[in-house]
């Protein structure tokens, strides 16, 4: 079957070929999808397992079915694109998730090499496990399996640990760091961040009232030392965020002799630290220095989810924190997330038999190549008109344009071919990185990536600067 991964159940394979042909059919009307036997026999698969991916498109509404006739797709206006706007963001959003969209903007690795199969499959085994048990409706903290198995993770030292008791497991990044924000105080409080940073937490620190400083990344991985210095010596600094390895977007490592400066800084100063360790496991070398290998454990809360290396099933977010218990248990309830704990227990397992580390091996690996592919490309069609940060781990390249050029309108005319960048001022408040691009390294083989590179090369010199 075309497409068809070893680890996919073959619902899944039906499910991404019925997908890609519905997306070929935009602008096409109401297209008449292959009957259930005549797709069955070309795919040699059971009647049964295209009936249940036709069901999910179904559920979904992407497809519509006729008594007698078969199945239809949903047609989708191509008039209905949001090209233009005061919110860049919002704007990127819409035009990411429309069919046939070629989403050069997309931060998803876990997609290169997804863990869905062995996470439904350990599902399938514990429900077998405990039948019919009565399990509560609302899981406050998460599964304490799931809490325990992250405490054990990111134990280090006898110095360094964490107990099932400081894991707070929520329903997706976001709302965790929502109660983070409320629990320490934020509002109209000042952070620190890296910059450049992931543009959701932008925008969640934003909404809360937050006084964001930036601290751009310098051009060799560095946090600027004695820029930090003086904000600490003459702002009322509430909390300093920095990333555990990986600065993301930029997919640069800071050296570790910059790394421990900084540490000793912020004990220094006595500073609350938050470690954004959404990327920490995907760093191509592995066992690099960490923040938290440095930092005092009373000072330090982390955050991060799952999603980036398991995959969209597993979307779940975590913060590990010594402080606050009372007040994050007590916003935890009043959030009242509802979890899965058998999904929960499933993740679990996966930490606790190895497959994670298992899996974390060959996404790294797989990364890693297609970094290079990428890269190579880039090169050879871009050179003379980007410059590449070489990244040391993730699924994305952070690139500048060598000439001043109008990034905003460069994004609108790739809209047009049906390409979607991610404009560097999405990820800074205070209008840096606007010559800056985001692009991704783990794009489908259905879309032709000479070719959009070659749209973006034509709109980086028609919106040139002079």
């Amino acid at each position: 079957m075309k497409g068809l991964r070893e680890t996919d159940f073959a619902y899944q394979a039906v499910y991404r070929y019925l997908t890609t042909l519905i997306n070929e059919s935009i602008g096409h009307g109401h297209l008449r999808l292959p009957s259930l036997r005549h797709l069955a026999d070309r795919l040699n698969v059971s009647i049964s397992t295209i009936q249940y991916a036709y069901s999910l498109l179904e559920k979904e509404g992407r497809v519509y079915s006729v008594a007698k006739s078969g199945y239809f797709a949903v047609p989708v206006s191509s008039t209905d694109l949001i090209q233009s706007g005061n919110d860049l963001l919002e704007t990127v959003y819409v035009n990411a998730r429309r069919p046939g969209m070629f989403v050069l903007s997309a931060d998803e690795p876990a997609l290169l090499q997804p863990l869905d199969s062995p996470l439904l499959l350990m599902e399938r085994e514990l429900l077998r496990q405990y039948p019919r048990q009565p399990l509560p409706t609302s899981q406050p903290f998460g599964e304490l399996e799931l809490r325990t198995a992250l405490a054990a993770r990111y134990t280090s030292s006898p110095v360094r640990c964490w107990h099932a008791e400081e894991v707070f497991i929520g329903a997706d990044l976001r709302g965790v760091l929502e109660i983070l924000i409320i629990v320490l105080g934020l509002n109209d409080a000042t952070v620190v961040v890296e910059s450049p940073c992931d543009w959701a937490i932008l925008r969640l620190l934003q909404a809360a009232c937050v006084r964001v400083i930036e601290l751009p990344v310098l051009a060799n991985g560095c946090l600027d030392f004695d820029r930090l210095k003086a904000l600490l010596e003459t702002e009322s600094v509430r909390l300093v965020m920095v990333s555990s390895a990986l600065n993301m977007p930029r997919g640069s490592l800071a050296p570790d002799d910059n790394r421990r400066a900084i540490a000793q800084l912020l004990g220094q100063h006595h500073s609350w630290v938050l470690e954004n360790d959404c990327y920490g496991e995907l760093c191509f070398e592995v066992g690099r220095l960490r923040f938290r290998d440095l930092l005092d454990p009373e000072r330090l809360m982390v955050f991060s989810t799952f999603e980036k290396i398991i995959g969209p099933e597993a979307h779940y977010g975590y913060l590990l924190s010594k402080h606050f218990s009372a007040d994050l248990q007590r916003h935890f309830l009043l959030r009242s997330f509802r979890l899965s704990p058998i999904r929960q227990k499933a993740i679990a397992r996966l930490y606790g038999n190895g497959r994670i580390d298992q899996h974390l091996h060959v996404l790294r690996r797989l990364l890693k190549e297609r970094k290079g592919q990428m890269t190579q490309l880039l090169q050879e069609r871009l050179g003379d008109a980007l410059q590449v940060v070489e990244p040391q781990g993730g699924a994305t390249i952070w690139v500048r344009s060598l000439r001043q050029v109008n990034v905003r309108r460069v994004f609108q005319r790739l809209l047009a071919h049906e390409v979607v960048i991610a404009p560097g001022e999405l990820f800074s408040l205070q209008g840096l990185h606007a010559q800056h691009l985001r692009l991704s390294h783990t794009l489908g083989s259905e879309h032709d990536l000479a070719l959009a590179l070659g749209f973006l090369g034509d709109a980086l010199r028609l919106e040139a600067i002079d």
